[in-house]
């Protein structure tokens, strides 16, 4: 299934403050698949091992204990979560996770059998605008099937699941000057594709003066 990424790097100002300048870079994803759109006119449940609080005044419910969000093929959890809702009725969904324990999340893409998981220290998943906020130790994986297809790591990761469009902001915790990090294969069904999936063939030196 094609797959193309357009990665635009920002320059940092001064070498000085490049360990505290943030690197953008943005990726565009040109997929004829889409994120499952049926996902956008689901329901969105929440379960947890332990009981939620309820905050009528600014409408937030929290959860606690290996919370699980589903909304269609999405999939989201976490240690914690919190559910807020706006005046137009849509929902704003921040788990909580660790370096250790990560917030995840998951979703299908249309019509293929691929994926889209992400995980992070935090994870902010807006219902309206279908956008999902990987932050702290972030990474974004498609998978086709269950084989990694491309991987996408920085401090803060921002996921645009209705446009399949990627946001990467890389930071002094990520070392190396904060940079990002993305490893991409090539299209499927492309000439490049069908060569990186071959072995390059042997050949035997015959030394000085031996022919080839």
């Amino acid at each position: 299934m094609a797959c193309k990424f357009h990665a635009v790097m920002s320059h940092l100002l001064s070498p000085t403050f490049r360990a505290l300048t943030s690197v953008l870079l943005a990726l565009a994803a040109a997929w004829p698949a889409q994120a499952e759109k049926a996902d956008r006119t689901k329901p969105l449940n929440v379960a947890a091992d332990r009981q939620g609080t309820v905050d009528l005044h600014n409408q937030v419910v929290a959860f606690e204990g290996s919370v699980v969000i589903t909304k269609g093929t999405i999939v989201i959890r976490a240690d914690r979560v919190e559910v807020r809702e706006g005046a137009d009725g849509y929902r704003t969904a921040i788990a909580f996770g660790s370096r250790s324990r990560p917030a995840t999340f998951r979703q299908k893409r249309d019509d293929v059998d691929e994926y889209i998981e992400g995980q992070g220290d935090r994870l902010e998943y807006e219902e309206k605008g279908g956008v999902v906020r990987f932050t702290g130790n972030a990474v974004v994986r498609r998978l086709r099937g269950e084989t990694v297809a491309d991987e996408i790591t920085g401090n803060v990761i921002a996921y645009d699941n209705t446009q399949e469009r990627f946001s990467v902001t890389g930071g002094p915790s990520d070392g190396a000057e904060g940079r990002v990090r993305a490893v991409l294969t090539p299209r499927e069904g492309t000439a490049a594709a069908t060569a990186a999936s071959q072995p390059a063939p042997l050949r035997l030196d015959p030394g000085p003066g031996g022919s080839r």
